[in-house]
């Protein structure tokens, strides 16, 4: 495993992290506590430190499962991401929750759920402007970081062009930047990018297995079932993709190297990219994700020993 800075804080992560939506159930399946675990387990084997979540990833199942988890290992082995802004309601059905008040509540609910004292980095999740412009709030966060509860503030980008909230991190105290960053999605390079190199800031790049098409396991043509969430995506645009991944496996990745390892790989070799956060379901999608590391041997301006 790979380490990198995590911009301007103090924390090393790995270059590959764990991604937790999947324990929310919006995947289309749901978690046992054992399964949770296995997963998690292999990741600390292979290197891995970060785990990232979501207060609206179920109502805090997915905290909640890693929780679990945490309580019965030692939490000073894993850097541990949230977000708020949103209360969950039912599948794929959420409401904004961006006031001060809210937002503590959520944060109280969040070091419940993971209990734990603290929270690495909690992350403004995916909100408008509007909400992000509000003064009142990020002066409450700074208070929660005084008091221990929080050691570092992101801001996860809903549209992976905000330039506006990338440009006001400084402002905000907000040293890391999460965007969808993938070779099927290359926006964040022209603006977000040269931004978080000039604040030092951190960047989490989210799906960047493009949810899973750039996996290499699917061709035009592919129908996903009613529980799979790509069966929401437009038909076109997925068979679009498909053939877009076609043709990058055949001109781009190296005969023999596994697709998925590549795609990874390719995110990280980019100089603003920190870590990549894919999901897995099993502790087999956690090695092979793993083994991107390995392929990404070119200097990068983040690296660190561990």
């Amino acid at each position: 495993m790979k380490y990198r800075r995590l911009g301007s804080t103090e924390l090393n992560v790995s270059v590959i992290g764990i991604g937790t939506w999947q324990f929310g159930g919006e995947w289309g399946r749901e978690y046992s506590q054992n399964e949770v675990d296995m997963i998690l387990d292999k990741g600390r084997e292979l290197g891995i430190n970060l785990i990232d979540t979501a207060e609206c990833y179920g109502d805090h199942l997915s905290e909640s499962l890693i929780g679990d988890y945490i309580s019965r290992r030692n939490r000073e082995d894993w850097i541990i991401a949230t977000k708020f802004g949103h209360h969950f309601h039912e599948r794929f059905t959420r409401t904004d929750v961006f006031d001060a008040e809210g937002v503590v509540a959520q944060l109280d609910a969040s070091l419940k759920a993971l209990k734990t004292e603290y929270i690495d980095l909690y992350q403004f999740h995916s909100g408008p402007d509007q909400a992000f412009d509000n003064d009142v709030l990020w002066t409450t966060l700074e208070k929660q970081i005084a008091a221990g509860k929080i050691r570092f503030l992101g801001t996860s980008i809903g549209s992976n062009d905000n330039l506006h909230q990338t440009e006001a991190s400084a402002k905000v105290n907000s040293r890391v930047i999460q965007v969808v960053y993938n070779r099927l999605d290359r926006k964040p390079e022209e603006r977000v990018f040269p931004v978080c190199e000039q604040q030092d800031l951190g960047v989490l790049a989210r799906v960047p297995l493009a949810s899973g098409y750039l996996s290499g396991k699917y061709k035009p043509g592919a129908v996903f079932g009613e529980t799979d969430v790509r069966h929401r995506h437009d038909a076109e645009n997925t068979r679009l993709k498909l053939l877009e991944v076609e043709e990058i496996q055949r001109e781009e990745v190296p005969q023999g190297v596994d697709m998925a390892s590549w795609a990874l790989a390719w995110c990280l070799k980019h100089p603003a990219v920190t870590a990549v956060i894919p999901g897995c379901k099993d502790p087999a999608q956690v090695e092979a994700n793993a083994k991107a590391a390995l392929l990404a041997v070119e200097p990068h301006p983040q690296d660190r020993s561990n």
